[in-house]
């Protein structure tokens, strides 16, 4: 940084000290020109003096100069109260530069205001949305039940398999509107995940009947401090995208201890894994990221690339693990880690 400095101090300063010396070089060549030989004697001395002074004053000056750069550079370094940091202005050219960079700021925090009044104003206009849209998905399911199926048709059921895909739309549209503002939704307790999973496979009985596929889980042992709401969401998500992918076979739920020795302590690990089609192996390093559908997806033209991306996005904040790995046409396996660290102080 000091040659940085030193460099754009000449550059900046050359043409001051070039009429300073040619100043000193045309007073030296007017007393020359009168032959002034023992006034040429006596302005060596002043000579002297100009070039001491000048280097006092050069010196004195590059501090100054290097003090203010520096100050400007942590300035730009700082993404936050840059105003405060910034160097007093010492000529009308800065202070006018100054000026420029407050109201290029002022601009700035007033659109990222109105950004993130428009945002908020989206997702709580979605969040409305999905609640009133409840309503009327709850009063069909109603009135479907009281339709008895027959032999002969199978309409009422599939129906409700179509009207629970709609909710589990809908609640994943909520999830979504509310991620940037989870920190604020979140409630840590001990949690018993092989719990939570029961529910969340109770819960998709009906797509599981429907699909025709087996179904195992074996009993293991995993607790977690975890967001029960989320962390089922995920659980899901995760059983939603194994049943829409796997079309024979089925799909096995088991804990830590079939994942061998580097699956125990410090992290307990539940596997959900199915036969389905598999992930080509150049999608699997991108299946996290938002929108990306891959192969698959242009294979079921109904997926969005959603929700692999929210389930890594409230893994991170809920501090769990999540990976996945896959062959295609071999099935996947989704790991998910819980730390064990804080679980025994609770």
């Amino acid at each position: 940084m000091n040659k940085r400095i030193l460099k754009a101090y000449f550059v900046e300063h050359i043409r001051p000290v070039l009429f300073y010396g040619i100043s000193i070089l045309l007073l030296f060549a007017l007393a020359g020109l009168y032959e002034y030989d023992q006034g040429m004697k006596n302005m060596s001395y002043g000579l002297w003096l100009l070039l001491f002074f000048g280097g006092v004053w050069g010196v004195y000056d590059f501090i100054r100069y290097r003090k203010k750069c520096g100050r400007l550079m942590d300035t730009v370094s700082r993404t936050v109260e840059r105003e405060g940091h910034m160097p007093a202005a010492e000529t009308l050219p800065e202070a006018v530069y100054q000026e420029m960079i407050a109201q290029e700021e002022q601009e700035k925090r007033s659109l990222v205001t109105e950004y993130d009044a428009a945002r908020q104003d989206a997702a709580d206009y979605y969040t409305m949305w999905i609640h009133q849209i409840k309503t009327p998905i709850a009063a069909m399911r109603l009135l479907l039940e009281d339709k008895e199926e027959t032999p002969q048709t199978s309409a009422p059921k599939q129906a409700r398999e179509e009207l629970f895909k709609i909710e589990e739309y809908a609640e994943m549209a909520l999830h979504y509107a509310r991620l940037d503002s989870l920190s604020s939704d979140l409630s840590f307790k001990k949690q018993e995940i092989y719990g939570i999973i029961r529910r969340a496979v109770k819960k998709y009985g009906i797509l599981f009947i429907g699909s025709g596929l087996t179904f195992s889980m074996e009993p293991f042992s995993c607790c977690a401090v975890t967001d029960e709401k989320w962390i089922s969401f995920v659980i899901e998500q995760i059983l939603s995208n194994a049943i829409k992918y796997t079309k024979t076979g089925g799909i096995r739920v088991y804990g830590a201890d079939e994942e061998g020795e580097e699956c125990r302590g410090e992290v307990a690990y539940v596997v959900i894994q199915d036969t389905g089609m598999g992930i080509r192996e150049e999608d699997l390093p991108r299946i996290f990221e938002r929108g990306f559908t891959g192969r698959n997806g242009r294979v079921d033209q109904k997926a969005t690339g959603i929700g692999l991306y929210l389930c890594r996005q409230i893994m991170d904040r809920l501090s769990h693990r999540i990976r996945v790995e896959s062959r295609e046409g071999e099935g996947t396996k989704v790991i998910l880690g819980f730390d064990q660290e804080n679980v025994t102080e609770m």
